[in-house]
């Protein structure tokens, strides 16, 4: 009983015998609805409103809360960095920052929001001065913490410590942070790079042994709009450009701005030059709502695949983080960029990254949730020994806003609607490729992007909010959408013609598919490759077998495929079957017309990364099969 008005607190029941049992049965019962619904589901002609594989356009919406905050973190510099070269008793830092609040996700998969610096060369005393604008920080404050690296293309990138920064409340009041220093936790950073600089500490090369990183974060006020139930970055616009020697010698993709002599070279011949450029561009947000979508399970393993619960779905996983981290490589030849926000030179440093309306080239994208655009030049010279295109790029995200192809055309008149007017390509017009530098002004431009990619399975749907997205993120750009289900014909027309520009303009650069077998993307990469392409050293028979006792991963890598036939893949991959690759992508372009499952709504055409890749598809389809064999 409650006394001098205290509330008694709650007496649980005892607990009787016959509670367990009536738990199980529940749990039973559970398990037993779950089965029929599944046995209901597969019935022909059934009352079920879900088809096809999972996946696709999710409709889920965004939790709400109220309105946020719109903030600016400035990462100023760091000081007194371990250092990760012993030759050059310094470092080549970056610093990766991720924001982390209370607001709920629509689904635990989704990435918290990430910032990364350039990397500073040769110094342990960086000044960065890189600013970061996020919108919808709730009031009830963030944690933010920011680790550092030392970038190393040719190994793994060293850790060299981390600083958080904990808020937990911020208001209209709130004065932000000022210049404010924090020391670096050292506990996970190389124990390599502080010992040497332990050692330079000794030897009086240098005072500290523990750094700091000054950071600033300003309030701008409350983020615009009705809800703040998502953070966004609003700004500004960062671009980079990687450029990949060792993927354009795997594609066979020859760089023609560095010819070589007629002498150069062992033997009098020309050593060939490489090249394949990847890009990035962080757009204004926030990206539409609606453009919400989940990798499909169009195969039993692609599940694993994402998640890495089964040992073959860890495989795949782990090859294609490598992947991207190869194909989006950060080293001395990256390049960087910054735009406060959406404008004409934005639109400008786009069409430079794409080259124009030069040689008729087509790009493979993807459109993460926050807004950063990835993209690389594609065909069936690419991805030929890599796994799905578009997962690549998403970094195997479970969730993506959208993904496809898209190209750019040249327009003979700025004011006149593309739809009624010459183009290039198809067309030859003076004023532009091939013969004259193309004319930098925007307008003169049409960008053509589709929805082009079975892995995610755009909804068509919702194409004119893609196009208004970019619309507003390009200005002065013409911006046409095409559904590779309902535009097929002209979609498929419209790129024939940039493949013919392709062959006809693309007179420096020279595609050679190689052998999968020694496309393994390692530390050993280079040597495979000049060996294939009959450059380098050749080994001999007990050379190879230490080589592949040192790098089975290519072993490996074809277990999971699920040991593609060779021979037929060679023969797939001959330069003389283009016909029967195309017949082929259109037969699988048909037979995936599947509706999202738990939506109700169709979705485009599984032209599925494995997308116009037979050759990929081969691959998927046996490692399937390979593993109810094994």
């Amino acid at each position: 009983m409650a006394t001098n008005g205290e509330s008694a607190s709650p007496v649980l029941p005892k607990e009787h015998r016959t509670d367990g049992i009536a738990q199980k049965f529940v749990e039973k019962s559970g398990k037993a609805q779950d089965k029929a619904d599944k046995a209901k589901d597969k019935v022909p002609g059934g009352n079920h409103e879900h088809q096809g594989p999972a996946g696709g356009f999710d409709k889920t919406p965004i939790p709400y809360a109220p309105p946020g905050y719109t903030l600016r973190f400035t990462f100023h510099k760091a000081k007194d960095l371990p250092m990760a070269d012993y030759t050059s008793l310094s470092s080549d830092p970056y610093m990766v920052a991720t924001l982390k609040t209370a607001l709920p996700k629509r689904h635990k998969q989704d990435p918290d929001l990430t910032f990364r610096t350039p990397t500073i060369r040769r110094n342990v005393d960086p000044e960065w001065e890189q600013s970061w604008i996020v919108a919808n920080v709730p009031a009830s404050g963030f944690r933010l913490k920011a680790r550092l690296y030392d970038e190393d293309p040719a190994d793994h990138d060293d850790r060299l410590g981390n600083i958080t920064i904990n808020v937990p409340t911020i208001g209209n009041e709130w004065q932000g942070i000022h210049h404010k220093e924090y020391s670096i936790k050292k506990r996970m950073g190389s124990k390599r790079a502080y010992l040497i600089r332990g050692i330079a500490v000794l030897m009086k090369k240098d005072k500290h042994m523990s750094g700091n990183v000054t950071v600033s974060i300003e309030m701008l006020g409350r983020t615009e709009g009705e809800s703040g139930g998502r953070m966004y970055t609003a700004g500004p616009c960062n671009w980079s450009q990687h450029f990949s020697p060792l993927i354009g010698r795997l594609t066979g993709t020859k760089d023609p701005s560095h010819p070589a002599s007629p002498g150069d070279g062992k033997n009098g011949k020309q050593p060939k030059s490489y090249d394949f450029q990847s890009n990035q561009i962080q757009l204004a947000g926030p990206v539409p709502e609606q453009l919400y979508h989940r990798y499909v399970e169009f195969k039993p393993f692609v599940a694993g695949m994402f998640t890495s619960h089964s040992l073959r779905g860890r495989i795949l996983n782990r090859a294609l983080h490598h992947q991207h981290s190869r194909i989006y490589n950060y080293d001395r030849s990256t390049t960087y960029g910054s735009l406060p926000f959406p404008s004409k030179d934005l639109t400008k440093q786009f069409l430079d990254l794409v080259h124009y309306d030069q040689g008729g080239r087509i790009y493979t994208y993807v459109l993460t949730l926050d807004g950063q655009w990835r993209f690389t030049e594609t065909g069936k010279e690419f991805g030929i020994d890599l796994l799905s295109k578009h997962t690549m790029h998403s970094d195997v995200a479970i969730y993506i806003a959208w993904s496809g192809e898209f190209f750019i055309r040249r327009l003979k008149n700025a004011w006149k609607d593309p739809e009624d007017q010459d183009t290039h390509p198809p067309v030859d017009m003076s004023g532009g490729p091939p013969e004259d530098d193309p004319p930098k002004d925007p307008s003169y431009y049409q960008l053509v992007i589709d929805n082009d990619s079975g892995t995610y399975r755009p909804n068509a749907e919702l194409l004119p909010l893609l196009k208004e997205f970019m619309h507003k993120n390009l200005p002065g750009l013409k911006i046409t959408t095409l559904d590779c289900r309902k535009d097929e014909e002209k979609m498929g027309k419209m790129k024939t013609e940039q493949r013919e520009r392709k062959k006809a303009e693309g007179k420096g650069q020279v595609y050679v598919q190689g052998n999968s077998s020694d496309s393994s993307l390692s530390s050993s990469d280079e040597e495979d490759l000049q060996a294939a392409d009959g450059q380098g050293k050749q080994r001999n028979k007990l050379q190879q077998i230490g080589h592949d006792a040192k790098e089975p991963k290519g072993k490996i890598m074809a277990w999971a495929e699920g040991e593609t036939d060779k021979q037929q893949r060679e023969k797939r991959e001959g330069g003389d079957d283009d016909n029967d690759v195309e017949a082929l992508h259109s037969h699988q372009h048909h037979d995936h017309h599947h509706d999202n499952v738990g939506q109700g709504i169709e979705h485009p055409a599984d032209a599925h990364e494995l997308d116009s890749n037979p050759v990929q598809q081969e691959v998927f389809e046996k490692s399937a099969d390979g593993d109810a064999e094994r």
